[in-house]
């Protein structure tokens, strides 16, 4: 990802919390750190107060990045997939992530594969739009599935430019709009796996979740595990081939953004 934005002329700033320090630029030496795992927890937009107050480190969740892009003034970020509606598990309460309030009032235009497939794409779409959300699909009339192209929910706006995504953002801002501007483009289509396949590999790991009890921050990273070994792997593969795209696109947004002024 970090590559895929220099090469397009815009500078990579990966989100954390550094020893209690919320940081939009990890260094060569945390990035290592970070990525080893070791003593590293997960922080959604709630938790950065007591991660700070307790000098923790904290990997940030697509909620707490929000927060310190908005802080740091930085326009542009770049996910994977964000947090959603989850599907209802046998006798588990309702789930939705702090993702999307976070999104609802953070000015940083957002792009990403949609929401991730483990979750009820329909309700998550349907609560973008209750928390006015704008949802633009890059070259794509559909909100992506992450793994999948296809899912036949529509998106209101489609830009076929980078130039017209900052356009769109810069409107928004003068017209003191609050919220994220969220760009959905599909995985490449060289990684993007079959709609069935994913269900099915889906439905086996929302079984395993609820015979295991897992729920909570848990549950993204267990069910997401369990897909990959569903699909041999090939989960994995379209997960990273649909970041760095989504870095590539995020990165040209900022350019043209930088241009407009």
């Amino acid at each position: 990802m970090r590559a895929a934005i220099r090469a397009r002329g815009a500078v990579p700033a990966v989100t954390a919390i550094v020893r209690g320090q919320p940081v939009a630029g990890l260094d060569d030496a945390d990035f290592e750190r970070f990525l080893s795992r070791s003593g590293i927890s997960k922080v959604s937009a709630r938790d950065i107060p007591w991660a700070v107050a307790r000098g923790l480190d904290g990997a940030t969740t697509v909620a707490a990045s929000l927060c310190i892009c908005a802080q740091a003034g930085l326009p542009v970020f770049a996910t994977g997939g964000i947090g959603g509606v989850h599907r209802v598990l046998s006798g588990a309460a309702f789930d939705e992530s702090a993702d999307l309030l976070e999104l609802s009032r953070s000015s940083v235009v957002t792009v990403c594969a949609g929401a991730k497939s483990i979750l009820d794409l329909h309700a998550t779409v349907e609560r973008l739009e209750t928390l006015g959300v704008a949802v633009v699909g890059f070259r794509t009339g559909e909100f992506p599935g992450f793994f999948t192209a296809h899912t036949g929910l529509r998106v209101a706006a489609v830009a076929n430019s980078a130039g017209e995504i900052a356009s769109a953002f810069l409107a928004s801002r003068a017209l003191g709009r609050p919220g994220a501007l969220l760009v959905v483009q599909p995985p490449p289509a060289a990684a993007a796996l079959d709609a069935e396949l994913v269900e099915e590999a889906v439905s086996k790991a929302l079984t395993a979740a609820a015979t295991a009890e897992i729920s909570g921050a848990a549950l993204t990273p267990f069910l997401l595990a369990e897909v990959e070994r569903a699909t041999g792997g090939r989960s994995l593969a379209a997960n990273l081939a649909l970041l760095e795209a989504n870095a590539a696109l995020a990165a040209e947004i900022a350019v043209a953004l930088a241009d407009s002024r």
